[in-house]
């Protein structure tokens, strides 16, 4: 999410602050006004008073990163149940404030958030690299279990996030673990800058990272594997100049072997390869799960608009976006528009449609947002150059909806809508989250309906009977009140629908690829 200049700034501006309280969520709302609003089941006309509307559909995340603590856990070495009451007071929040997805860091860099036989605890959890996320004394716990199951709880998708190369941050201060690659593997590693860096150029490198990916698949039922930027790293200066990336051994290799292709198409025939990898194992090891890719935003620089200009990640990352998308080797591409819309040479409007012009493959666009470019608004202090009011987000997310075939977009990150800088999270609950919004369905994945429910009458409540078969991820329910439909999302435990005033109420199943049953209604009067 965060490279080169942006991941400085990310960390400085992810401080720990106090959650400001939010208005309550509201059960169920109007859709009127919601762009978008399509139904994956048969379509019903909205002009019958009987009949509900299409569900709305947005994609609404925000990205919890792990590394340097940026949003989870706080700070390193808090007891089991510090770190559970943390992530308990973000899924409320994000649940609150009305996203319906949370993408979590799980590898910040080779190493891990849940126990593995393959990489070592985190050092953001414990401090120290390889130690358990618990103190003597302490019951031992899964912490990728604990952010699924409560997200899954309150009806929220939960992705997992990984970086596929890197393998030591610059912010890192523990030194690696006997179970880490940099030193069961050394020859698949290299210092980069004040980093380490797993060499694309080498095959046991992409098997590693495979293998990781597919551990978490066939342990846990996550909704979503995700990667982010970081392919070929970011250029270091250095004398006014890139360093160059230390791989003078892997592509000797490949050119005394025959290879023919130059070092920079080497390089990015790596990246591709890993990214149809990722997205091959991802199909293979879990069917149904989403792959999502989050690459720096501006596309290559023989295709882009006029006047957009800037950093080329297809020359200096080797990662050609373009490519994976037009092939369909993702689900969703989150290209991470970090600048406002009247930034010269890179307008977040422009840079939106020219992603949105190259999805021929029909794939979801869902654009990152800098949402913790916000800051805390105070009188007294006056704002610089880099600093966003929270009404840019708000618009962005505007102007997002306003293009039917950008479906969603993810916040970075979710520090900002925690201490709801100038106040964005009230703003979002208040404005364009007031309706509650399915996820999109995911029709190329499987588009069988499930099963609907059954309803039962109990007084001035509707309960909802789930009906045998797949589980259920969420319940799209609309309430019929003086003349109006209202739509409301309920968790999948969430089985009574409160129903004083309403004349009817209709409920839907929607799976984990947000597919809807039938409509199951019941009249009241």
């Amino acid at each position: 999410m965060t490279g080169g200049p942006t991941r400085r700034l990310a960390l400085r501006a992810a401080t720990a602050a106090a959650a400001t309280p939010l208005l309550p969520l509201a059960g169920c709302l109007s859709t009127a006004g919601l762009p978008g609003a399509t139904d994956s089941g048969p379509s019903m006309p909205a002009e019958a008073a009987h009949q509900p509307p299409p569900a709305p559909r947005e994609f609404r995340a925000a990205w919890v990163a792990t590394v340097a603590n940026i949003d989870w856990p706080s700070r390193p070495g808090l007891s089991g149940q510090a770190m559970r009451d943390e992530a308990v007071a973000m899924l409320d929040r994000a649940r609150t404030i009305g996203l319906n997805a949370l993408i979590l860091q799980v590898r910040p860099a080779a190493d891990a958030i849940y126990p593995s036989t393959l990489e070592p605890w985190s050092e953001y959890l414990s401090g120290a690299q390889g130690r358990p996320p618990w103190h003597d004394g302490e019951a031992p716990w899964d912490p990728l279990a604990f952010w699924l199951q409560e997200a899954h709880a309150r009806g929220l998708e939960l992705h997992v996030w990984f970086n596929p190369y890197r393998a030591r941050h610059s912010a890192a201060k523990s030194p690696p673990a006997p179970t880490h690659v940099a030193t069961r593997a050394p020859q698949l590693v290299r210092r980069y800058g004040d980093q380490l860096w797993m060499d694309p150029g080498e095959p046991g490198a992409a098997t590693h990272t495979l293998a990781v990916v597919a551990d978490v698949l066939r342990r846990y039922a996550v909704d979503g594997v995700h990667i982010d930027d970081y392919f070929y790293p970011y250029p270091v200066a250095q004398r006014g100049a890139d360093l160059p990336f230390p791989d003078d051994v892997p592509f000797s290799r490949y050119a005394a072997g025959g290879g023919l292709l130059g070092r920079d198409d080497w390089r990015r025939a790596n990246v591709d390869a890993m990214v149809q990898a990722l997205h091959r194992t991802v199909r293979e090891t879990r069917p149904g799960t989403r792959f999502g890719v989050s690459p720096f935003g501006l596309g290559r620089p023989d295709r882009r608009p006029p006047g957009i200009t800037g950093f080329s990640q297809l020359d200096k990352l080797y990662a050609d976006v373009e490519r994976w998308l037009a092939n369909g080797w993702m689900d969703y591409l989150a290209p991470q528009l970090y600048w406002p819309r009247d930034r010269v040479g890179q307008p977040f409007e422009p840079l939106l449609d020219y992603w949105l012009a190259e999805n021929s493959a029909g794939r979801h666009v869902f654009p990152g947002l800098f949402t913790s470019r916000i800051v805390v608004a105070a009188p007294e202090r006056v704002l610089g150059p880099n600093a966003w009011p929270a009404a840019e987000i708000v618009e962005q997310v505007k102007l997002t909806r306003s293009r039917p075939a950008a479906g969603g977009h993810i916040h970075f990150s979710m520090v900002a809508l925690m201490q709801d800088r100038d106040g964005i999270a009230t703003l979002l609950r208040q404005g364009p989250y007031a309706r509650p919004a399915l996820p999109p369905a995911t029709p190329w994945l499987g588009d069988r309906a499930p099963p609907a429910p059954r309803l039962r009458r109990s007084g001035d409540h509707v309960e909802i009977l789930p009906a045998p078969g797949e589980p259920v991820a969420r319940w799209a329910v609309w309430r019929h009140r003086d003349g109006q439909w209202q739509f409301g999302v309920h968790a999948p435990s969430a089985t009574v629908v409160e129903a004083t005033g309403a004349e009817r109420v209709a409920v839907a199943a929607v799976d984990r690829l947000g597919t809807l049953s039938t409509y199951e209604a019941l009249n009241l009067r």
